[in-house]
């Protein structure tokens, strides 16, 4: 159950705690509302360094919260203010049942996943583990559409490969934003706050969270999900390229698909008056 939390020196505000994983582990949250016979909104961040649920959602969440919904935006473990174990198996199954068991803890029987790239990759996979707990699902630029495999790395993912290689210890203020700078298409929204909020973290992070992480695809299985889909990209994304959009319109029986030209891979930060709007209108929709 949650727990209280402790004392840090961060840039971002510190929430709550669970026990999770026999109680061997916490996972840090922040909590708007509670569940109220809505579906809960499980927000789900990215895998970038220093990346959690605040910093990738914090223009988001509070206003789904205002329109009456129990919000939850969680970090993983190895993320934010959670735990970050070196000899942990980071692999989706173990990200995703913890998720499931912080929903169960809470006392969440219906989720909805919003996730960002990572976090879209954890949505599609806990909606296909719990299919029956999952009436709806909004990604943005979400991974594990496609055989990455197959293909060159994107020059984002290339980039945050190499960084990351040199040890997440060895971010430097002037290196940290450069790396972020691939994320956006306009780079005002790289804010001191941002760097703030997100370079200690990045600096706290044992690289295991990158070298143990097994991420098995999901791209074979997106033909299950059966439920309404409601996906955003940044027509600039130099992480995940837009053309995943398509591929999941193709592989998702009902997926709709908003891209914008004026966003990069952080479409909930760069057009985040028209992503809230969006999520708001189709979590009204009935059926």
């Amino acid at each position: 159950m949650a727990t209280e939390a402790p004392v840090l020196d961060t840039a971002f505000p510190v929430g709550k705690f669970a026990r999770v994983w026999n109680g061997e582990y916490r996972l840090h949250y922040h909590e708007l509302n509670r569940p109220n016979g809505r579906p809960s909104l499980l927000f789900l961040h990215g895998s970038g360094p220093g990346a959690s649920g605040y910093s990738n959602f914090r223009h988001n969440y509070p206003v789904m919260a205002e329109a009456g919904y129990h919000v939850i935006a969680v970090d993983y473990l190895g993320y934010g203010h959670s735990d970050k174990p070196r000899d942990f198996d980071y692999s989706t199954e173990n990200q995703v049942s913890m998720l499931h068991e912080l929903m169960q803890q809470l006392g969440v029987s219906q989720v909805i996943p919003v996730g960002n790239s990572l976090g879209g990759f954890y949505g599609h996979a806990y909606a296909l583990t719990y299919p029956n707990e999952v009436p709806k699902i909004i990604s943005m630029a979400p991974g594990g559409v496609h055989e990455e495999s197959t293909r060159p790395f994107s020059p984002g993912l290339q980039a945050m490969v190499a960084a990351v290689a040199k040890g997440p210890q060895n971010f430097t203020r002037e290196s940290f934003r450069e790396l972020l700078k691939l994320i956006v298409k306009d780079e005002r929204h790289l804010t001191d706050q941002v760097i703030s909020e997100r370079l200690p973290i990045a600096q706290s992070q044992p690289i295991e969270i990158y070298t143990r992480a097994i991420h098995r695809p999901v791209w074979e299985r997106l033909h299950e999900i059966k439920v309404p889909v409601l996906a955003f990209w940044g027509y600039h994304d130099q992480f995940l390229s837009v053309n995943h959009a398509f591929i999941m319109q193709e592989k998702i029986e009902h997926c709709r698909v908003i891209i914008s030209n004026q966003a990069g891979h952080w479409f909930m930060i760069e057009e985040a008056e028209l992503f809230n709007s969006a999520c708001l209108a189709f979590l009204a929709e009935q059926g």
